[in-house]
């Protein structure tokens, strides 16, 4: 006997059902004897569950199902009941073959010894519908859907389109933004479903918080505060699971997510047996492409996370989640201060393989030059080193730290440039340094080098060097820069 669960309001049956499949056949055993429990079957399988193997064929194995208001119970007392309010005195001989046929929708009770390499060979090419559907038809409850309160609502979606049950986790960190909440509740509502929370322990958020504050991982990374808020709940959850849905995709972070296969053993994570492999991890948009997961949410009319609208795409914990700028990766807009670690062109060489060390030479190699127009000067080391060490600068001088191969320098030529011109109008030297290379650690000991392009205010009247702490490097903004330093005005070169 099932609780009778409350109905998507999408679709009931799997779309690539055809007439005689399980739902009718069992109808079809029950319509003799009962017309009206009959005809509830036909109107869709909601849930069917096999508790046993069977030993022979004589004796079946246990089945629970429940479809439309109908649930069927194969095991000792059990018989057949409508609505939950009483139980149809159906023969054993028609309870049992309408459990027969209802067994085909049964998840297979054992997965071992499924080549998992070459199950996703077979299905990696399949759609994201096709391969969510067959997650389900394998693993049943004992798998569920992953969803962060983003675009991986189209899981969701899906799974409510294969007309199996289906489960679905989050984990609430205790810092998301409002909007992911409010998305929690309209997805409930919309599908009809329960999502299971699941928090991180309170001592250890309450020891990390206590020892470092709320904002450490500003100062020393994100993964201290994501292990505690969300990797440790989610190994936790997984630990209850044989299987898992992610809606990871290849285009989201090309250097890291371009090998998602369709279904793989998890490579990370420990499910309820324990032990290596012990966890199978299904990632059904893997092929999908941003645009075609939001084209299907629209279609759809699926709740989403009212952040997208505001040029959010990847939405995390609210420190750590900013909007993205057209053109940009979608993760571009996750813990965003430590990618310079990513985008500093080799200035962290001892995190790289040897093979990305040997590009990354070849690229410092290069003679080839940037900021060549004739507005900026190049300073050789013992002419920025000079600058530097002034007592008081004589003038104002706005320096970029530079490497030529690095294409976040070189996407701003234009608007450096441009900003040069300005600025030697009213008696600014803007000069250009190359800080890659041997010059690389003395830049980085001496002219806090952090990243490519790094640039650096010389003030007038004083000493030392103010460094522009954004990444607007937009003409405009180095205007606005300077002159919130040494104002608007300057004397006229001489």
């Amino acid at each position: 006997r099932i609780a009778n669960g409350r109905r998507s309001p999408v679709v009931h049956r799997r779309l690539h059902r055809r007439p005689g499949t399980a739902h009718a056949m069992a109808a079809s055993s029950l319509s003799s004897a009962f017309p009206v429990a009959a005809a509830t079957a036909a109107a869709g399988v909601r849930r069917v569950h096999r508790t046993s193997t069977p030993t022979s064929s004589s004796a079946p194995s246990r089945v629970r199902a429940s479809f439309g208001g109908l649930s069927l119970d194969t095991g000792a007392g059990g018989g057949l009941s409508l609505d939950g309010r009483r139980r149809l005195g159906a023969s054993r001989a028609v309870v049992d073959a309408a459990a027969e046929s209802l067994a085909v929708d049964a998840p297979s009770s054992s997965t071992a010894g499924v080549d998992w390499e070459a199950l996703d060979a077979t299905i990696v090419n399949q759609t994201t519908l096709a391969i969510l559907d067959k997650a389900l038809e394998m693993f049943g409850d004992e798998l569920a859907i992953a969803f962060s309160g983003a675009e991986d609502v189209a899981l969701i979606q899906y799974a409510a389109l294969t007309g199996r049950p289906f489960r679905v986790f989050s984990l609430d960190t205790g810092r998301l933004n409002p909007e992911t909440y409010q998305l929690f509740d309209d997805v409930q509502k919309h599908f009809g479903i329960n999502i299971e929370f699941t928090f991180p322990d309170e001592k250890a958020v309450v020891d990390l918080v206590n020892a470092k504050g709320m904002f450490s991982f500003f100062e020393d990374g994100h993964k201290e505060c994501c292990g505690v808020r969300k990797v440790q709940p989610l190994r936790r959850k997984l630990k209850t699971l044989k299987a898992w849905v992610t809606g990871q995709r290849k285009d989201q972070s090309p250097g890291t997510r371009m090998a998602v296969p369709a279904v793989q053993v998890d490579p990370a994570f420990e499910g309820v047996e324990g032990g290596p492999g012990s966890l199978i991890k299904f990632n059904p948009l893997t092929n999908a492409t941003s645009q075609e997961v939001w084209d299907f949410l629209r279609v759809m009319g699926t709740p989403v996370n009212a952040l997208h609208a505001n040029g959010y795409v990847s939405i995390g914990c609210a420190p750590c989640t900013r909007a993205v700028l057209p053109g940009q990766q979608e993760r571009e807009g996750r813990w965003w201060w430590e990618d310079a670690a990513m985008k500093e062109c080799g200035l962290h060489s001892g995190n790289m393989t040897a093979d990305e060390r040997a590009k990354q030479d070849a690229r410092e190699a290069t003679d080839e030059d940037i900021f060549v127009d004739g507005s900026v000067t190049a300073l050789t080391r013992t002419g920025i080193e000079a600058l530097n060490d002034e007592v008081v600068h004589p003038h104002t001088t706005l320096a970029v730290l530079y490497a030529p191969w690095c294409p976040f320098c070189q996407a701003m030529v234009g608007g450096f440039e441009e900003a040069a011109a300005r600025l030697t109008a009213r008696g600014v030297h803007v000069v250009k340094f190359r800080a890659d290379a041997d010059e690389k650690a003395w830049s980085q000991e001496t002219l806090a080098l952090t990243s490519f392009p790094t640039l650096l205010l010389f003030p007038e009247g004083r000493r030392g060097f103010v460094k522009l702490g954004s990444e607007r490097r937009d003409a405009d903004s180095l205007d606005i820069f300077v002159n919130s330093i040494v104002g608007a005005a300057a004397a006229p070169v001489v």
